[in-house]
């Protein structure tokens, strides 16, 4: 459900996340981080234009209209036939290689069509009694891999905890600019919400939540092509954006990335690589391969996803040894 108010007076100069604040009824949830939350997903328009930063100022007359959503009347996902790669499934879990563009969850901006919707297509299909999975991590609508899914509720805490513990392992594929200089190492930046732009994520060496990210440079691109490396990346932290972040501000940024990319291919002489990573169109970053102990079987599971075609392309122009990315 929306709210709409014109604003007064009393709104002069004020920043929309506190003014919408004020005109709240008393049966929202009056809570300003989630108003801030609300502007950052495009939920908020200013006289018909969504706006996207918080600390946009109103004026007396400025028309306001918020998509407060309400949390009882959420609707359940709906089943779509989107196409899935299962990489692995049995009565407890499923996993799957998401495709590049493909957002993994429902939201206000993009209520259906999602990984989500693919997944309780595919449930209902062995099954039309079947629970809706429950995602267990999540990815980027640009990243693309492995993704795994909780097939029930009583399944998911389990999981979960399996997921999270010391011996699980995500790994990461990402393709970047220039790389490290030690073949292994860590990055332990902090990392906090842009305060000026929600959507990007920002690194410190103080504020901002403690991170880890562990890398190998696995391979590196030579004369003409010099400029590039291949690396593989270990979350032990998980927070929004991380290697995407961490890589950046260490001065690798990874090819095609909107948000934390550079110019690289300006230094790169081989004039077809240097074309490939111009156009790359999205992040190259592949969530490559996850291990966990399974919580119900015991068995120790490897779940390895394939490079998809656009990657494949880019790591061959690079002239990447293809088993360099095998399990």
């Amino acid at each position: 459900m929306g709210v709409a108010f014109t604003a007064d007076r009393g709104d002069a100069g004020v920043r929309v996340d506190l003014a919408v604040l004020r005109h709240l009824p008393p049966s929202r949830v009056r809570s300003r981080t989630r108003v801030q939350r609300l502007v950052a997903g495009g939920a908020i328009e200013v006289n018909g234009r969504v706006v996207r930063r918080a600390s946009t100022r109103l004026a007396p007359g400025d028309h306001v209209l918020v998509a407060w959503p309400d949390a009882h009347a959420r609707q359940a996902p709906v089943p779509q036939a989107i196409r899935l790669a299962v990489l692995f499934e049995d009565e407890w879990l499923i996993a799957v290689n998401k495709p590049p563009g493909l957002i993994v969850h429902p939201s206000y901006k993009h209520p259906d069509h999602t990984l989500i919707n693919a997944l309780v297509w595919h449930a209902r299909m062995a099954d039309p009694a079947s629970e809706a999975p429950r995602l267990l991590h999540r990815l980027d609508k640009w990243t693309s891999g492995v993704v795994v899914a909780a097939r029930s509720g009583s399944s998911y805490g389990p999981l979960l905890t399996a997921m999270r513990a010391a011996d699980a392992e995500k790994a990461y594929l990402a393709v970047t600019y220039r790389g490290p200089r030690r073949r292994t190492g860590a990055i332990r930046f902090a990392l906090g919400r842009d305060a000026h732009d929600r959507r990007r994520v920002v690194a410190s060496t103080g504020d901002g939540r403690e991170s880890l990210t562990r890398y190998e440079c696995v391979a590196r691109t030579a004369g003409a092509r010099r400029g590039l490396s291949l690396l593989q990346c270990r979350l032990v932290t998980g927070r929004m954006h991380q290697i995407r972040v961490h890589l950046s501000a260490s001065g690798w940024p990874i090819v095609g990335d909107p948000f934390y990319g550079s110019r690289g291919w300006e230094r790169i002489r081989d004039p077809h690589l240097a074309e490939v990573t111009r156009q790359f169109p999205r992040q190259a970053l592949h969530a490559w391969r996850v291990r966990f102990t399974h919580p119900f079987t015991g068995e120790r599971l490897s779940i390895v996803a394939g490079v998809p075609d656009d990657l494949g392309a880019l790591l061959d122009a690079g002239g990447f040894d293809p088993r360099l990315t095998d399990a």
